[in-house]
């Protein structure tokens, strides 16, 4: 995380995810779907990975992916915009 990142709590996470699409600039998108469904679909017909996702009491939020595959990401608000942090270091902004 950098000094300017402030991480959303599990409230401000859930209310950000829960039912809902993100879009990145990429124009990647994760979908949120109510019960902890998830997919995320690559631009430009790339296609969809499908799994199942659960919010931490940190505001984590853990994707287990159908091939076996997972993660945690962290979700912040830096300068005024959305960010989400992967375990990797990697950054993404959200589109507003």
């Amino acid at each position: 995380m950098r000094s300017t990142d402030a991480p959303l709590d599990r409230p401000a996470v859930m209310a950000l995810v829960e039912g809902n699409t993100l879009t990145f600039f990429d124009d990647g998108q994760s979908k949120f779907s109510a019960g902890g469904a998830y997919s995320y679909t690559y631009a430009n017909g790339g296609g969809t990975a499908f799994g199942q996702y659960e919010i931490a009491a940190d505001g984590t939020v853990c994707i287990a992916f159908r091939n076996g595959f997972g993660r945690c990401d962290r979700y912040v608000e830096s300068d005024g915009r959305v960010v989400m942090l992967t375990e990797k270091g990697e950054r993404f902004p959200i589109r507003p």
